[in-house]
């Protein structure tokens, strides 16, 4: 499974692949020839009307997902909009901010401190400070003859986000409370895309609550979340320090956690939201808001991050094949005797089969429900558009119901603008 191969201005993980970038325009009919080599948002965002960031107040946990949005989702809430494109500006500058240069001294690391890093991405007036830089660690161990090849990156430890804090009187009061804000990029180095082809389900280990009622989660995941090298600690260690400093510090005012992150990104965002609040009593919200996640674990992880009151928002292109994996989503109904008894007898093998191999596998939380086909912007069945984070935000801001799935006219959201 390939994860979240993202285009840079240097140069890609791996010299050999590379990724087209979607263009979207308005004045451009979606027959004419895909163009690789550029953006084209600032037509967009010249046929859109402006409009101002939503006032959430005391709304803010309905918007965090306290009643699972209900009614926000089918039609699409503009003020839940609005923060869907503020989460994913925040994801796209932790791309911006990774060097992708495997012949740089400093690949696999953020190329801005964290003072810069939102200014220099494009993001100016958040009202986010930048507290912590995270670093997920692989744990696959490559042969030593693999090791001695100098022209194959395999950096062990990479730069994979940040933590920030909401520090602005203004938007703390916008946001009706203050928000603590975790973004996690995509698959980026080599070693990474070995631990997405970890596929198969591995328990919890008991250190992360789950005891023996049999929750799984994908081996490549998890060892992203827990490995730790040397002096680096893991990704785990890291998420709960700082959230344990988070909450001594701002634990007596209205506190919101929001984890938000793209493939890769996405599936850690849930495996640390579970961590978080199964290990802290004193736990803030927890909220997810991810972006063309894969799958992430069984029936009995759903049901322990069901029972932790975690509140997960799933933004699904469905033309987005990294959605579908890894392993299957097999439903009870599925081995009913519909077409008689040799039919759910081989459906119940199958089953028995899959089980056995670890792969089966369910969708957790609340899922926002896109396509690429309904936007006549995009060029249809490319398969790295289908899942690139601007896709992603380009199809949240025209999306509008299941029966209109797009704006004939898009309103350009702020989150959006400097895209």
């Amino acid at each position: 499974m390939r994860l979240a191969i993202r285009p840079t201005p240097q140069s890609h993980t791996c010299p050999s692949i590379s990724k087209p970038t979607p263009t979207f325009s308005h004045a451009t009919p979606p027959t004419l020839p895909f163009n690789k080599s550029q953006l084209a948002w600032d037509r967009l965002k010249r046929d859109s009307v402006q409009c101002n960031s939503p006032k959430l107040g005391h709304k803010w946990t309905q918007y965090q997902g306290i009643n699972n949005w209900d009614g926000l989702l089918d039609p699409l809430d503009d003020n839940l909009r609005s923060e869907i494109l503020r989460y994913g500006q925040f994801v796209e500058s932790a791309y911006r901010s990774f060097d992708f240069d495997s012949s740089s001294p400093t690949y696999a690391t953020c190329r801005y401190s964290k003072s810069s890093l939102l200014t220099r991405t494009g993001m100016k007036k958040t009202g986010y400070r930048i507290t912590k830089n995270l670093r997920a660690t692989c744990g696959v161990k490559l042969p030593k003859w693999i090791n001695s090849m100098a022209q194959l990156p395999h950096t062990q430890s990479s730069w994979i986000g940040y933590v920030a804090v909401c520090q602005d009187k203004e938007e703390i009061t916008r946001l009706g409370r203050r928000d603590v804000m975790i973004a996690l990029r995509g698959t980026a180095t080599c070693l990474e895309w070995l631990e997405n082809l970890r596929a198969t389900l591995t328990k919890l280990p008991n250190h992360m609550g789950c005891g023996n009622e049999g929750c799984m989660v994908e081996n490549g995941f998890l060892s992203l979340y827990v490995s730790k090298q040397g002096t680096c600690p893991s990704l785990q260690d890291m998420v709960r320090e700082e959230v344990k400093r988070v909450i001594q510090s701002y634990g007596d005012e209205p506190l919101s956690l929001t984890i938000t992150g793209h493939s890769l990104g996405a599936a850690l965002a849930i495996l640390s939201a579970y961590d978080i609040t199964t290990t802290f009593e004193n736990a803030p919200m927890v909220t997810v808001v991810s972006f063309g996640g894969p799958r992430v674990g069984n029936d009995k992880f759903r049901a322990r991050l069901e029972k932790s009151r975690t509140r997960i928002l799933r933004i699904v292109n469905s033309d987005d094949v990294i959605t579908k994996v890894p392993g299957l989503v097999v439903h009870d109904d599925d081995v009913a005797c519909t077409d008689g008894a040799h039919v759910a007898r081989l459906q119940s093998w199958f089953r028995r089969l899959i089980e056995d191999m670890q792969l089966v596998y369910a969708d957790v939380g609340q899922e926002l429900r896109l396509s690429s086909k309904e936007s006549p912007y995009l060029k249809k069945g490319d398969v790295a558009t289908c899942h690139d984070l601007k896709t992603y935000l380009h199809l949240v801001n025209g999306f509008v119901s299941s029966s209109s799935p797009y704006m004939t006219k898009t309103t350009q959201y702020p989150a959006e603008a400097w895209l």
